[in-house]
């Protein structure tokens, strides 16, 4: 059961540092390493996401970091798309949609690696302004593609949104990193209302103990940020998804009964 904490935590440090990535990692956690099945994990790692996210984004506001037109609209469009991908994660067999899963965490892992920030992307103007009439329609698309990424995995979608926010719209690494969390705790919300049906197979305890050191850890790996590389934590935590990955998609292979 103290495994709870020990994943809670590890996926606080992550969402607090990055703004992103924590999710992914929440699933296999709840799955592989506190023995949850799949249907139990999806809604637990949204409440888990959710609330580490909020605990990363307090500080990163006190700094105003936060492009709230951008994250709200971003958001809006992602929750009826959470809705969608949930139903269409109903069609598919849990082995399968852990496969996918992991194909999606290596697809993540190689664009985090590569990284970068775009300054001229279509929410950038050339004296470093914002310019929100072409930043808006791409913010509506992403957002709804994050949205049945949300429903049909279980993820804030934030690994997705950061890379969105900096290589396609043009925000800044601390400008993106803070605006993803507001998207990913409107995500987060949306996809456990259309997982609301699967509540009763949470188990509370356990949901306590996850989300309480994630939220404590991502508090406090927020504040502390911005004394870090963020290439150097990125790149490591590529690794680790990576890693995570290959375990996914060999117990998916090897033992798919065992998927709840």
């Amino acid at each position: 059961m103290y495994l709870a904490v020990v994943f809670g935590a590890v996926i606080g440090l992550v969402l607090g540092l990055l703004g992103a990535g924590g999710s992914i990692l929440a699933v296999p956690a709840l799955v592989y390493g506190v023995g949850q099945p799949l249907q139990a994990a999806i809604p637990t790692s949204l409440v888990v996401v959710a609330l580490s996210s909020l605990g990363g984004l307090v500080p990163r506001e006190r700094r105003r970091a936060v492009r709230w037109p951008v994250s709200l609209v971003f958001g809006a469009a992602g929750v009826p798309a959470a809705f969608g991908g949930t139903a269409l994660g109903r069609l598919f067999p849990q082995n399968w949609l852990l496969l996918a899963f992991a194909v999606l965490m290596v697809v993540v892992a190689v664009r985090m690696l590569r990284g970068g920030d775009n300054p001229t992307g279509a929410c950038r103007t050339r004296d470093g302004g914002i310019r929100w009439r072409s930043c808006l329609p791409k913010a509506v698309l992403a957002g709804a593609f994050v949205g049945v990424l949300t429903g049909l995995f279980g993820v804030g979608g934030g690994f997705v949104v950061v890379p969105v926010l900096a290589l396609l719209l043009g925000l800044g690494a601390q400008e993106a990193v803070a605006t993803s969390l507001v998207v990913v705790l409107i995500n987060a919300v949306a996809g456990f209302a259309a997982h609301w049906g699967a509540a009763a197979e949470i188990d509370y305890r356990v949901l306590l103990l996850f989300a309480g050191g994630a939220l404590l850890v991502s508090t406090v790996a927020a504040a502390v940020s911005t004394r870090l590389n963020p290439a150097t934590v990125r790149r490591w935590f590529s690794y680790v998804v990576l890693a995570v990955a290959v375990f996914v998609a060999a117990a998916a292979l090897v033992n798919p009964s065992a998927l709840g």
